[in-house]
């Protein structure tokens, strides 16, 4: 019999699938040709992207079923990237800058991917290439850039569709307003971001943690 926890089995789920973005309807009814959008929006996201160099958010997660959580995103550029739920949701997610750990402390589990194999690689990795794999997505408003980003020749590594909102105070101009992340067996997770702040200083222990403790053979 399953007696697990229903919110530390939507954190986990939702750690598998590796995080997206709670995008509004609105935001995603294909209104705008995006062959109609500025011809140069993919290379400003691109840029604005690139111009973070740190930032701490608040994010809102939510399931499959319409579970939310809610937590403190970190992130450091090149790589690094902290997710901590509120609460008493015992599931970490980390990123140290090579790879991605999902931690489950109660149940003693661990799970690691390269980042560059996981639908976050496309935010994560220092190498990464969203002008080339980038595709401009129609949005129905005029300050959001939505860009579905896919390795045709590595489907593996899943898909991750960034949203970014024009704002004048955000790094390049354009806010990362959150992500939407489809892995290789379909599962889609969803974010939105809030309270963003940038540049502030972050120490490399930030990505550290607490290793899950071995299970005992009897």
């Amino acid at each position: 019999m399953n007696t697990m926890n229903p919110i530390r089995k939507t954190a986990r789920a939702i750690g598998v699938g590796l995080l997206a973005l709670a995008v509004p309807a609105a935001l995603v009814a294909p209104t705008v040709p995006a062959a109609a959008a500025s011809g140069n929006k993919l290379d400003q996201a691109v840029t604005a992207l690139r111009a973070i160099n740190t930032m701490t958010a608040s994010f809102t997660q939510i399931g499959r079923g319409g579970q939310q959580l809610t937590g403190k995103m970190v992130l450091k550029r090149p790589g690094k990237i902290r997710f901590e739920y509120s609460g008493d949701v015992p599931v970490l997610i980390v990123s140290d800058g090579s790879r991605l750990t999902m931690l489950d402390y109660e149940v003693n589990q661990k799970q690691v991917w390269p980042i560059k194999n996981s639908p976050l690689g496309a935010l994560l990795q220092p190498d990464g290439d969203i002008n080339k794999y980038g595709t401009l997505m129609p949005t129905n408003h005029a300050d959001v850039t939505s860009i579905r980003v896919k390795d045709p020749k590595h489907p593996e590594y899943g898909v991750l569709t960034l949203i970014f909102e024009k704002n004048a105070s955000a790094p390049g101009g354009m806010e990362l307003a959150g992500w939407v992340s489809v892995d290789a067996q379909n599962k889609v997770t969803k974010i939105l971001l809030d309270n963003q702040r940038y540049g502030m200083s972050v120490s490399n222990g930030t990505f550290m943690f607490k290793d899950v403790k071995p299970r005992t053979r009897r």
